[in-house]
């Protein structure tokens, strides 16, 4: 129950932050619209927070945390909050070298992600601007990651989980009250980024001080500890965020189609991202601890039961998300975005991203539980490889795809992106559990063919009721913002009251996932 409860309360909290992310999106699409504002906006934005996956939420965090655990277990704490203060001042001297080059060279770097703006020279010199004032958010978000990571080892997920709305609630400040008195309104979205980073970080501080983990930071790129991390970090910065590198290709790729392509794929991404993290992230976050601690303490079959375990809820909850995307992608567009400057073209273009993204969705969720596996026993080389595959595999699956459509006029090119990135999930995730099981890392527990069976049963009748109740793509475009939000809303519940209603039926019961990781 304990690891079920955390997972609750790090959903809970990711959802709050979901959800002010897509109000914060409904914001951008009614006051800046879909055009070359946004998506030089979005490419500003990409850029910094690639790389904060990489050193925030990625790569760091899976080697930071496993080695802080370690500490936690086996040393002293004087030796933990040592360990914090050297990796904090190593990671943050490396990181403002960093943005000082990255400001410098920010023209550079927006021809390197977004080639196609080379002949669009508005678009460039705008994108150039706004990377140079959200560029070092990537230290002030990377720092966060550090003290959440500190957090999260001492159990305490709930804080670091609810920080990221801050970022929402700023940039909808920003777009709102700043834009009207900047001579380019939409740059106003770039000083919310770097202000969010600063806030962020502040926010944190004080709950590390309580743990008396918070010292002044000291460079310790020699100290063993720190070392070790490093060691880890470097090789899992692909292996842990190939999902985005294979995102960034994408939006590489979309610079070259018609305006709105970046848009419409990040609008896409956006909503799939809400199941990701209310399921994959939280679900990530809370077992690394707890799979680390039981690698430390030579735990192996605790450690396979709590990976099952966290599999079941993949099986449970993800797969009815991909299913509801899937359905409801033009309600769920409509419903959101369909006002001010966002009008029906782009609903029906996002929506063919939106499909494409929902097929990938359990694959990306599998990724982020299975990963956490690998980087708990301070493997990162399997995930590289691994990951370093996928991400080959989604460099040919998008020329396979979208050359084809761009060559036969095949409307919504920039889905074939979408499709790419989760043909590519898929091969990342089934190797990353094809690695576990020959490893005898993982061996399943009994029931999951009966699972699976009841599973599949109770999407097929969600399917069903989705379809049947959500109607057809004109009638969510003619309806009036507030007959769909109702309509919506009663189609959303009938959906999750038939698909609960079905594993009811069909005899799963609850209790026994949740304690589930006792075993």
């Amino acid at each position: 129950m304990g690891l079920l409860r955390s997972t609750a309360v790090v959903s809970a909290m990711t959802m709050l932050s979901r959800v002010l992310g897509l109000v914060r999106d409904m914001v951008f699409t009614r006051i800046f619209g879909v055009g070359a504002g946004t998506d030089a906006f979005l490419i500003a934005f990409k850029i910094p927070n690639f790389l904060r996956r990489l050193f925030a939420e990625g790569s760091f965090s899976q080697a930071f945390v496993p080695v802080l655990t370690e500490y936690k277990t086996k040393r002293s704490h004087d030796e933990v909050a040592e360990l914090t203060s050297r990796t904090a001042g190593t990671l943050g001297g490396i990181l403002f070298l960093v943005c000082t080059v990255a400001v410098l060279a920010s023209p550079i770097l927006v021809l390197v992600f977004a080639p196609g703006f080379i002949h669009q020279t508005e678009k460039l010199a705008l994108t150039t601007q706004m990377l140079r004032i959200t560029f070092p958010y990537l230290l002030f978000i990377s720092l966060t990651a550090l003290a959440s990571g500190v957090l999260n080892s001492y159990g305490k997920f709930a804080i670091p989980a609810f920080t990221p709305v801050f970022l929402n609630v700023i940039l909808i400040l920003a777009a709102v009250y700043l834009a009207p008195y900047l001579a380019e309104p939409v740059t106003a979205l770039a000083w919310g980024v770097l202000i969010a980073g600063v806030v962020q970080l502040g926010f944190q501080l004080p709950y590390v001080a309580r743990l008396g983990l918070l010292r002044l930071p000291r460079w310790g790129f020699r100290d063993t500890g720190v070392r070790r991390i490093i060691k880890l970090m470097l090789p899992g910065i692909f292996g842990s965020s190939v999902m985005q590198i294979n995102l960034l290709l994408d939006t590489l790729i979309a610079s070259f189609l018609v305006t709105g392509s970046v848009t419409w794929l990040y609008l896409a991404d956006r909503l799939m991202e809400l199941p990701l993290g209310v399921l994959g992230i939280a679900l990530a976050t809370v077992i690394l601890p707890s799979l680390s601690e039981k690698h430390a303490n030579a735990d192996p079959k605790a450690f396979s039961h709590t990976l099952d375990w966290a599999l079941r809820w993949v099986l449970v909850v993800g797969t009815p998300a991909a299913v509801a995307m899937a359905v409801l992608a033009v309600p769920i567009l409509a419903t959101l975005f369909l006002h001010g400057k966002f009008v029906a073209h782009d609903v029906m273009m996002a929506r063919l991203s939106l499909m494409a993204y929902s097929f990938g969705v359990i694959g990306f969720i599998l990724v982020k539980v299975l990963a956490p596996a690998y980087f708990a026993r301070q493997d990162t080389r399997t995930p590289v490889r691994i990951g370093l595959i996928a991400m080959v595999v989604n460099m040919v699956c998008n020329v396979a795809f979208v050359v084809p459509m761009v060559m036969l006029g095949v409307e919504g090119p920039h889905s074939g992106l979408a499709l790419a990135t989760t043909v590519s999930s898929f091969i990342n995730a089934g190797m990353l559990l094809r690695g576990l099981w020959k490893g005898g890392v993982y061996r399943p527990d009994a029931g999951w063919l009966r699972l699976g069976i009841q599973v599949l049963l109770a999407n097929t009748v969600l399917c069903a009721v989705l379809w049947f109740a959500a109607g057809d793509a004109e009638s969510w475009i003619q309806a009036r913002i507030w007959t769909r939000v109702v309509w919506l809303s009663g189609v959303f519940a009938a959906g999750v009251g038939a698909y609960f209603a079905m594993l009811w039926l069909f005899g799963v019961r609850f209790t026994h996932l949740m304690h589930r990781p006792s075993a």
